[in-house]
């Protein structure tokens, strides 16, 4: 079991899931700074869009740390399915209601301020873990 968890996360750390997972670490240092920067400095401006920004980070925290393997897979799964759902549903409501947020998220207007990463990180994510477990589990055979 445990040579099996060692080859499914050095499957998941090679070739280009090494440049998601570094690329998945920027984003969760620069949300992370944003969100405190703008929490610490001027929350009352949009206590809304600040606090999707801070939970962004964990998101993109969470999905740095699952697909370097550190935890499950299905930690992984879950974050990127997260953040997915959250760029799809903050950048619509951004959209259409505007003036809810006085302030930009990572997620806002679908990740627009940031060339749209934020909408293409997680289904490259989920397509990554979905490439990277079936070619370890015909490995495993």
């Amino acid at each position: 079991m445990a040579e099996r968890r060692d080859g499914l996360k050095e499957t998941t750390r090679s070739g280009p899931g090494r440049m998601l997972i570094a690329v998945y670490g920027i984003f969760a240092v620069a949300a992370t700074a944003r969100s405190a920067v703008q929490i610490g400095t001027r929350f009352e401006q949009a206590p809304h869009a600040y606090l999707l920004s801070a939970f962004a980070a964990v998101v993109y925290v969470v999905a740095t740390a699952a697909l370097a393997g550190v935890v499950s897979r299905r930690v992984a799964y879950l974050a990127c399915g997260v953040e997915l759902a959250g760029v799809l549903v903050v950048g619509a409501v951004s959209l259409v209601f505007a003036d809810a947020f006085p302030d930009a998220t990572v997620w806002s207007d679908f990740g627009g301020g940031y060339g749209f990463v934020p909408l293409v990180l997680p289904v490259l994510g989920l397509l990554w873990l979905r490439h990277t477990g079936r070619r370890h589990a015909d490995e495993a055979r």
